[in-house]
């Protein structure tokens, strides 16, 4: 959910802003790293696509390879491409122009083909979540730049989650094979060396925080990115608690945050009320910041109306 992701990390956000922008087309949503829905801004999306373009193939392959095995791909593409010109379809209506104009071929393996290998995105239009349940897609606005090597995407990562090593930005873009990039890199990168003296590269100037400063209560929605880019996932979830977070189908519950590591899970109960879920017995003081990070969530959820915090 974009809207609490960007709701924990900036101050004073408002879901008006978002969604005015992703009116405009400013903002897209649209699956790109580990073939998982992202927001980006239209630039970046168009910017990026292509060089995040073989990870995505990857994974087509890896989820239908053998249902598209021998199929000629350029004319379902052209006809899901001719198509969304026209205008925005939904995930079903595409499927079904799919099946009339392929019956041979398996219809949900062509959709997925066409989700990996055409610049699609979200149209927006939920006013109070941006995104509809089930949202129409249309080609992206903005011409998709050539692929430009992955310089670009390390430091991209790095900004966001460096310290870091090579395999991290590998688990966050859902590339391979990255290595000779950071080390072509690494000349412009400082270096740093972790508990085990593995090195870790980071950009020149990064904010790199004091081990004693503290680190508020921060609440994160499901398949936040902050829980999914690293290689090493004890780096935010301690290893006794990882099943409790990560699910099965790919799922990745709703978390919060104590001290920088995952210390619990968090619901929403019939649209007003917020259940807390601690891995483990709490502090007084980290209860009573819990509490209090709770309840101004569950107000912007909400929208105001009347509910309350549970500890369970």
């Amino acid at each position: 959910m974009p809207y609490i992701g960007l709701w924990s990390r900036l101050r004073d956000f408002r879901r008006e802003r978002l969604h005015e922008l992703a009116e405009r087309g400013e903002v897209v949503r649209a699956s790109l790293m580990r073939f998982t829905l992202q927001l980006f801004t239209a630039a970046d999306y168009a910017e990026l696509r292509a060089d995040l373009q073989p990870a995505l193939t990857r994974n087509l392959i890896a989820f239908v390879g053998k249902r598209i095995e021998g199929l000629d791909r350029e004319p379902v593409l052209a006809t899901a491409r001719a198509a969304l010109e026209e205008r925005p379809l939904t995930f079903a209506e595409l499927r079904e122009l799919l099946a009339e104009r392929f019956p041979e071929w398996d219809t949900p393996a062509l959709a997925l083909l066409v989700r990996s290998e055409l610049p699609l995105v979200q149209v927006a239009g939920d006013p109070r979540w941006g995104w509809p349940a089930t949202p129409a897609y249309e080609l992206a606005a903005e011409r998709v730049a050539p692929a430009k090597g992955p310089h670009e995407l390390i430091r991209r990562y790095l900004a966001a989650f460096g310290p870091a090593k090579t395999a991290d930005v590998q688990a966050w873009s859902g590339l391979s094979g990255l290595r000779p990039s950071v080390k072509e890199l690494a000349p412009e990168l400082v270096s740093y060396r972790d508990e085990q003296g593995k090195e870790l590269l980071d950009l020149p100037g990064a904010p790199l925080p004091d081990p004693d400063t503290p680190a508020p209560p921060l609440f994160l929605p499901e398949l936040d990115n902050a829980i999914l880019s690293h290689a090493d996932r004890s780096r935010m979830v301690p290893d006794e608690h990882r099943k409790k977070v990560f699910l099965t189908a790919g799922r990745v519950r709703a978390t919060f945050l104590l001290d920088g590591f995952v210390a619990g899970t968090w619901k929403i109960e019939d649209g007003s009320s917020l259940v807390v879920e601690p891995f483990g017995r709490l502090t007084k003081p980290d209860r009573t910041a819990l509490g209090e990070e709770a309840e101004r969530l569950l107000r912007f959820v909400a929208e105001e109306t009347a509910g309350w915090v549970r500890f369970d």
